[in-house]
Order: C-alpha cells, then sequence, then structure tokens
C-alpha cells in the first residue's frame, strides 16, 4: 500500500496497475524521491503477473512538468550532473515502459512537460484530456532530449517534424496533438476518466502474452531487416501459438462463445 504524502501512489485492481504522480502543487515535477518511486513501481508493475495492464497518470491539473527545476538549480550549486539522474532514473524509466510485457496507457489528465512527455510517449497508449497538451521544453532551458524523446518522438511524428518541436518548442494542444500522432484520443474532461477505465479494462481482460509478443514484434522491427522480423514473428508465433490463451480462444470461436483470457 502506498504511504500517505507519498510523491508517487500504487494501485492494483483487477488487473490494472495505475501508478499516479500524487506531487499536484509542484505540477506532478520529477524530484528524486519522486524518480525513484515512480521507476521502482514501473518495475513492480512488469514483474508481477497479476498486472495486466498499466496506467500511468498526474493528480490534480497536471500530467507531469517534468524534472523538478528547483531540486535541479539546487544540486547544480552542489556540483552535481545532470546526466547522473538521466543515467540512474529517467533511461530506467523509459527502458520499463517500452519493454513492458503488458500493455501502458498514458492517461494525460493535463500538461506534459520535459520529460513528461517522454514519458506519455513512450507508453502504448495515449488518451488526453481536452484541456491538456504536451511541451518538449529541453531547448527552452538549453538543454537536449532525455527519457527517450528523440527515439520516440520521431517515431511517432516523422523527423522533421520531431526536429521542429524539439528545437523549437511550444505548448501542443490535445487537438493538434491527435492531427499530428501523439495522441491515441481526446476525451472531453469530463468523460476522461471513464473512457480510461474502459480501455484499461479491456486490455487487462485481453490476451497478455500475445500484447506482450505484438509489442516486441513491433520494436524488433522497427530496427531490423524484413527477414530478420519475420524469422522473429515465426518465433512470437510459435510462443503465442502454444499460449492457454490461444487454446482459450480458439474454444470458443469452435464454440461460438466470447474468451475469456487469462493472460498466458
Amino acid at each position: 500500500m502506498t504511504e500517505p504524502h507519498a510523491p508517487v501512489s500504487y494501485e492494483v485492481v483487477d488487473g490494472v496497475a495505475t501508478i499516479t504522480l500524487a506531487r499536484p502543487d509542484s505540477l506532478n515535477s520529477f524530484d528524486d524521491a519522486t524518480k525513484v518511486a515512480f521507476r521502482d513501481y514501473l518495475h513492480t508493475a512488469a514483474a508481477d503477473d497479476a498486472v495486466r495492464c498499466v496506467v500511468l497518470t498526474g493528480s490534480g491539473r497536471a500530467f507531469s512538468a517534468g524534472q523538478d527545476l528547483k531540486e535541479h538549480v539546487a544540486q547544480m550549486r552542489e556540483g552535481g550532473q545532470l546526466n547522473s539522474t538521466v543515467e540512474e532514473h529517467y533511461n530506467p524509466m523509459v527502458l520499463a515502459i517500452t519493454t513492458m510485457p503488458k500493455p501502458v496507457i498514458a492517461a494525460v489528465n493535463g500538461i506534459a512537460a520535459g520529460a513528461g512527455a517522454s514519458i506519455a510517449f513512450a507508453a502504448d497508449f495515449r488518451i488526453v484530456a481536452e484541456s491538456a497538451g504536451f511541451n518538449l521544453a529541453f531547448a527552452g532551458i538549453a538543454l537536449s532530449a532525455d527519457t527517450g524523446a528523440s527515439w520516440t518522438l520521431q517515431r511517432l511524428v516523422g523527423l522533421p517534424k520531431a526536429t521542429e518541436l524539439l528545437l523549437l518548442p511550444r505548448t501542443i494542444r490535445a487537438e493538434e496533438a491527435l492531427q499530428l500522432g501523439l495522441a491515441t484520443q481526446v476525451v472531453a474532461d469530463d468523460a476522461f476518466a471513464g473512457t480510461v477505465q474502459d480501455l484499461a479494462a479491456r486490455l487487462a481482460n485481453g490476451p497478455t502474452l500475445a500484447y506482450a509478443s505484438l509489442k516486441r514484434a513491433l520494436a524488433f522491427s522497427a530496427s531490423h531487416s524484413l527477414p530478420e522480423s519475420l524469422a522473429n514473428e515465426a518465433r512470437l508465433m510459435a510462443l503465442t501459438g502454444a499460449s492457454e490463451d490461444h487454446k482459450v480462444a480458439v474454444d470458443a470461436f469452435l464454440a461460438k462463445e466470447k474468451p475469456t483470457f487469462v493472460g498466458r
């Protein structure tokens, strides 16, 4: 159970793990304690077979404003190096999200800036509230991109648009994000929570091993040749073809019933 006043909360209900950034007064920015908790909860969700879908969201009016700049300034004055937190915290976060063996939803309830935007871009689905938006704020404070933004952004919008958004940062409102491919779905604020809940429930009741294999196939094929990708598809097809869920699906099809997947 999450401790009261913890910077990140973690809850598992009906196969859905919800990881909530809980520093609303700081726009859910990442100080060291938040980074450690968020990273560790991602690893917890990945390792828990009872978790079949992960939802990432924020409390209050922001998803996340990214790095806590007040803490960053204090650490700079003490001689701290920014690359250390990138390697220790942000890199493991984005790797945990992109390799998560179950679907990940970024429930973008408000502004997602800097590393906050990068985290959302790493998710499989981005459900975005109508009042929310993204900002690739790195260049505005004379920094390069982190948390995988240079990798995910160009895959979502293409290299020319990614270059524009990184070098000339601005707030991308929800509707534009949908047009660009940054948002999977834009939802009215009053329907946001219900829409996220419905999608999470659908995914948590789906064929989890097949979802994980499809994610692996897409990631592999993005950087390998067609022959290599075909061989990888064959390996993953053998894995899923021998799964309990595949048997359930075939039996349900023959019986003209809806399958009840178990996630393996």
